[in-house]
Order: structure tokens, then sequence, then C-alpha cells
């Protein structure tokens, strides 16, 4: 292939720009932000299934309470009647004192269902300490989410100027290599991890920094000015500079 050592030496400002494009996609794959980010995330995952949970425990409670009162209240309206009864000085003697035995009975039934009411309000207020304390640190991992997702996105925001202005440089850049020049650089970029042309520098080949060997030195010294080299270890296109050592 022939092209004129102005195409060939605006092959070397696309390698740059180019280069400097896969920098910023590795750098925005790459962002230690990124781990940070997924990291907090989690945190938050885990707090509201916490939350879930502390509030699920606490409504099996407060329904337990409910149930609580409810047997309390059945209790006490019984020993009213029954006390009521009583002092009405209904029925035989027999009667009133089976009233009176029911009414001790009634009482301790109460006292016992009243501590194990205040068993489970106990339970209660514990779960609710602990859901208060669920919900504090789920808002704050949310907060903490939520800065460093500013921070990324700043970082990203900077990143994607950068590539947009590299991008149109590199279009003005493209258009003075030339398709045919353009196609084959960048076939071999693709097969060359990146790098589809490199400056000869000092007798190295600045894609793989291998020494040129005599005898491909001698053919390079013989090759045209406007004829494209490319190194015969790695393939890149070489372009000849002042700096080549020729």
């Amino acid at each position: 292939m022939k092209a004129d050592t102005s195409r060939q030496w605006r092959l070397l400002d696309l390698q740059k720009l180019d280069t400097r494009l896969d920098q910023i996609a590795h750098r925005e794959r790459t962002l230690p932000l990124n781990a940070q980010v997924e990291q907090a995330q989690r945190q938050v995952d885990t707090s509201e299934e916490e939350v879930v949970l502390a509030r699920t425990a606490l409504s099996d409670v407060d329904r337990e309470i409910t149930r609580a009162d409810v047997d309390v209240q059945q209790v006490r309206d019984r020993a009213a009647r029954n006390q009521s009864r009583l002092d009405a000085g209904q029925g035989s003697a027999k009667d009133l004192q089976a009233l009176q035995h029911e009414l001790e009975a009634l009482a301790r039934r109460q006292g016992d269902l009243e501590e194990v009411e205040l068993e489970v309000m106990e339970r209660a207020e514990e779960l609710r300490t602990t859901l208060t304390r669920r919900e504090e640190e789920l808002q704050v991992g949310r907060a903490r989410l939520e800065q460093l997702e500013d921070e990324r996105g700043g970082e990203l925001r900077e990143l994607t100027s950068e590539r947009e202005r590299i991008t149109a440089d590199r279009s003005n850049v493209a258009a003075g290599v030339g398709q045919d020049l353009l196609d084959l650089y960048t076939r071999i970029r693709e097969q060359r991890g990146g790098i589809g042309a490199a400056a000869l520098g000092q007798r190295r080949c600045g894609g793989c920094g291998l020494e040129i060997d005599q005898s491909e030195l001698a053919r390079i010294r013989g090759a045209a000015d406007d004829e494209v080299l490319r190194h015969d270890e790695c393939g890149r296109i070489l372009v000849r500079t002042a700096e080549s050592g020729l």
C-alpha cells in the first residue's frame, strides 16, 4: 500500500486519540466508585429487607396484643356480670357461692392474661426499637448511596465530555488519513489489542517494543517514503519519523 508521509503521520495522531478513547472506556468500567456504589446498593438492599422483617414482626406482635386485649376484656366483662349478680343477691345460696368461686377463678385468669399481655407489650416495645434502628440505618444507607452515585455521575460526565471532544478531533484526523489506510489501521487495531500503528523509534517498534533486526532495518531503509510498512513481528503499521534512527 502507498500513502504519502503526511497521511502516515496523521495515523500516529489517530492512534493517540484512539488510545485515549480506549483509556476512557476502561476508566468508565473500572472506576473505584463503581465498586463502592455496588457495595452501598447491597447494603441498602439488605437494610430494606431487615426493615420489612422488623415491620412484619412488629405487626405480628401487635395482633397478639389485640388478641390479648380481647381475652382480658372478656374475662373482665364476665367478672363484672357475675359481680353484679352477686351484689344483687340473685339466686340461691349455692348459686351465690358458685359465683364467688367463679369470680376468684376469673381474677386469677385475668391476672394470668394480663401478665401474658404485659410480656407481649414488652416484646412489641423491643421490636419498635429495632424497627426504628433499622429505618435509621436504611436512611443513612440511602443517603450514602445517593452521595456515591452523585460522585460517580460527576466523574462519568467528565469522561463523557472528554470522549466527545476526542471523538470530534478523531473525525477530523481520520478524514486526512484516507479510507484505504484507515481500513487497514482499523483491522490491525482490532487484531492487536487496540494498537494498529506505531512510530519506529530508535530502531524499535513503538507497538510491541521489540528491536528491529538488521535485515528488516535494511528493508525499511530501502523502502520508498510513501510505502506503508509493517513490522514483521507484530504486524503493526510502522511509521517512520525523524527519531526512527535510520
